[in-house]
């Protein structure tokens, strides 16, 4: 539950190690969230995570065992975290993999992996947060999607699909929960410079982490249903969406 000044107290992050989502915690721990459960799949890597966020004001940080390629285990997983904290105020679903689409390319089964845990994954476990939030009337389901989903290049298409997918997935589950209390906040990101995106070149309007953070902290308070991080990349692929396809593979081709 929200404390008397409208701070969040706890938060559940689905892919416990995402560097998006522990700057989005940090963040929040500067406006008194006190409770963070971590969900990975390998919890003893999530320690050091634990350990910073003690740091930075977190009081109690739980670890919790969490497989986002095995859609069959999300449900027993989010029951337990409730049967434990029946009252969470945030939820960021934050795991996904990038891949190579040139692997992808010769690996049809490693795409079809990649799509499991970022679509599949995503939705086997936001559904079963919705019911929890649905049943306690308040509380945001927030999903990190990304600007890949909005036009998808043909440099990672693969990955750039189940973005799409899951940004659908996320307009269509807000629209579900409307009237219930409960709501779900799509957070579409550009280019980060993050662990994922390592030895990468920068891609247009490239951005931070921490920035994403406070756009995301930014959005909850005010209770957004979207939040674009750079904001500007609202307009930019407003643009993008409707160019002519040879126009936009000329485009896509040069980032």
């Amino acid at each position: 539950m929200r404390d008397a000044l409208g701070a969040l107290e706890s938060v559940l992050v689905l892919g416990g190690g995402s560097d998006l989502a522990v700057a989005t915690v940090r963040e929040l721990a500067k406006e008194r969230t006190r409770t963070v459960i971590l969900a990975g799949r390998d919890t003893a890597k999530l320690e050091p995570v634990a350990d910073e966020l003690r740091s930075a004001g977190v009081t109690t940080v739980e670890l919790v065992a969490f497989d986002a390629s095995k859609p069959e285990t999300h449900q027993a997983v989010i029951d337990s975290v409730w049967a434990d904290h029946p009252d969470l105020d945030l939820v960021l679903l934050a795991f996904g993999v990038l891949g190579d689409q040139d692997a992808f390319d010769q690996d049809p089964a490693a795409a079809a992996e990649a799509a499991i845990v970022n679509y599949a994954g995503a939705v086997s476990s936001g559904l079963a947060v919705a019911q929890h939030l649905k049943a306690q009337g308040h509380g945001t389901l927030a999903i990190f999607t990304s600007v890949a989903g909005e036009r998808p290049r043909a440099e990672n298409f693969v990955y750039g699909s189940t973005k799409a997918g899951l940004d659908a997935f996320t307009q269509g589950l807000a629209d579900r929960l409307h009237g219930t209390g409960a709501n779900v906040m799509a957070i579409r990101p550009g280019f980060v410079r993050t662990t994922m995106t390592e030895g990468m070149p920068d891609g247009p309007m490239a951005t931070t982490a921490e920035a994403v953070a406070r756009d995301v902290v930014t959005g909850l308070r005010r209770g957004a249903h979207t939040v674009w991080s750079p904001a500007k990349l609202q307009y930019v692929f407003a643009v993008l969406k409707v160019l002519p396809r040879p126009v936009w593979r000329k485009i896509a081709a040069q980032r």
